[in-house]
């Protein structure tokens, strides 16, 4: 990836940092977004990141302002910002049914409406989803209908982007900071749980990830896919 350059939307911790780290190791410059400022800061400092951004993705004003602030030419985007909502159907309101099915897909559109024009043909945008709401239950309320959403709205997205590739990973449980904080004192019962059943033996963690998305970015035929990882966390539910 020497003379490439990443942007990670999301890229101060978790999966967006481990990706950035593999990167550099293979050569390329990053660039990192995130809200917090201070965790960029030291994120930057530690990876030797090209630059920081600030904002919130979830305004399209900052994420345009972002993109066309941008130097030159990038190569690769990935977005691990936002996450999945829970919560049974009837409780709750429209408001928030929007916001739960379309917040991923507006979110991922507009980095790719202002991505797109600076990136070079072949590049990559690749898109974060899950395995864990393809299954249909209690408590997953409009997960499992935003989850779906995505590998068709990938597809549509990468011939329109075309000759840039688009591709979402889908990913089960990942032992990241956002896992810790979510999780609390029951951290530990669900690695262990993991280790247990999982047909890995193991715990997936942020660099598993980061080794996929780094794929992603530098196998040129690969546009459209949506690619699992989850240790086969789906398969023994």
């Amino acid at each position: 990836m020497a003379g490439q350059t990443v942007v990670l939307v999301g890229g101060s911790a978790g999966i967006g940092f481990e990706t950035a780290r593999l990167a550099r190791a293979e050569g390329a410059d990053v660039v990192l977004t995130g809200r917090s400022p201070d965790k960029l800061e030291k994120a930057a400092e530690e990876l030797g990141a090209r630059s920081t951004a600030a904002f919130d993705v979830a305004d399209p004003a900052a994420v345009s302002g972002f993109f066309a602030a941008l130097p030159g030419t990038i190569d690769h985007v990935l977005v691990t910002a936002g996450g999945p909502h829970y919560g049974p159907l009837l409780e709750m309101s429209a408001a928030e049914v929007r916001t739960a099915v379309s917040d991923h897909i507006v979110t991922a559109l507009e980095v790719a409406r202002h991505a797109a024009p600076k990136m070079r043909p072949g590049g990559a945008l690749l898109l974060m989803g899950g395995t864990g709401g393809r299954r249909v239950g209690h408590g997953l309320g409009i997960a499992s209908a935003a989850t779906a959403a995505l590998p068709p709205f990938t597809a549509a997205l990468a011939l329109e982007l075309a000759p840039v590739r688009v591709n979402l990973i889908a990913a089960g449980f990942v032992d990241t900071p956002l896992s810790a904080t979510l999780l609390g004192d029951r951290l530990e019962d669900r690695r262990a749980e993991l280790r247990s059943t999982l047909p890995i033996g193991r715990v997936v963690g942020p660099a598993d990830v980061a080794a996929l998305a780094v794929h992603l970015m530098t196998n040129t035929a690969l546009t459209g896919g949506t690619y699992d990882i989850d240790g086969g966390q789906q398969f023994v539910w």
